[in-house]
């Protein structure tokens, strides 16, 4: 499942594509015909990610809501648009344009709402490390009280936005926290801990459209970023994501894997041993 920064992302460029233009809206798979209808011919004024959740609002207080799920994909095509772009497979949405085409396939979640829902939906998530002003405070306050184990708060959309499974495994692991650690047995210096890292990783994220956690590649992008450049990896690393059974790259034991809140989790247990 794309993660938030992917989201992110995908929120500036459709920003970047749409703003202030009146996009033709069109449903080709037929699924969100009518949805289609009530967005076509009225201006995009912006969009916006909160975690996992897409909103693009239009004039006249219409949003749309996208939670890509699973499969879900959001592309955006530079090109031009004449009416006849051919449609590749099942096409829930497409926004249109003289310059761009943007076709969003498999979502879990596709509805116009109203700003009424948005907050509705808004406020039953947890903070996300990407946008402007985040409060820790919020998350801390629910782990602090839970006897669930971190690796799986840290998954619940409602104590932290945008943090998947990649995120929640590599993480821990930077942090050396036992993911099995109940909340309320956690140290807010640890929580302080995570919490910045993933401040600083979810970036990185954005600007490479990958994970980035393995200290050598967080340098070389940290760099790129701060130079104003553009850092490319043509391979992504990962220091226990869907490393079970090798050799953990920092001690050497073997990495583990169970599932956990549904997903599968990594760890090493030698290295991961902070409360």
């Amino acid at each position: 499942m794309p993660e938030g920064h992917t989201l992110f992302a995908l929120a500036r460029d459709l920003d970047a594509a749409y703003r202030g233009t009146a996009p033709t809206a069109s449903s080709p798979q037929g699924k969100f015909a009518a949805g289609a209808a009530l967005l076509s011919g009225r201006t995009f004024v912006h969009a916006t990610s909160w975690g996992k959740h897409l909103f693009a609002e239009f004039e006249g207080d219409a949003w749309l809501h996208v939670h890509l799920g699973l499969i879900g994909t959001f592309t955006i095509d530079d090109r031009p648009y004449a009416g006849e772009m051919p449609v590749v497979g099942q096409v829930r949405l497409r926004l249109a344009t003289a310059e761009h085409v943007a076709d969003l396939r498999g979502p879990n979640l596709c509805a116009v709402i109203t700003p009424e829902q948005v907050e509705a939906v808004t406020s039953r998530l947890g903070p996300d490390p990407l946008r402007p002003e985040p409060d820790p405070e919020l998350a801390w306050r629910k782990i602090s009280r839970s006897g669930k184990p971190i690796a799986e708060l840290l998954m619940d959309q409602a104590v932290l936005a945008g943090i998947g499974n990649v995120y929640r495994s590599e993480v821990l692991f930077r942090q050396r926290v036992d993911p099995f650690r109940p909340g309320r047995e956690l140290r807010r210096t640890t929580w302080d801990a995570i919490w910045l890292d993933l401040v600083e990783l979810l970036p990185l994220g954005v600007a490479t459209g990958k994970i980035v956690t393995v200290e050598d590649q967080v340098e070389q992008v940290r760099a790129a970023v701060a130079a104003g450049t553009q850092e490319r990896l043509d391979e992504r690393m990962s220091y226990v994501y869907k490393r079970n059974g090798e050799h953990c790259l920092v001690c050497g034991s073997r990495i583990r894997t169970q599932v956990v809140a549904g997903r599968n989790l990594f760890w090493c247990g030698r290295c991961q041993r902070r409360r």
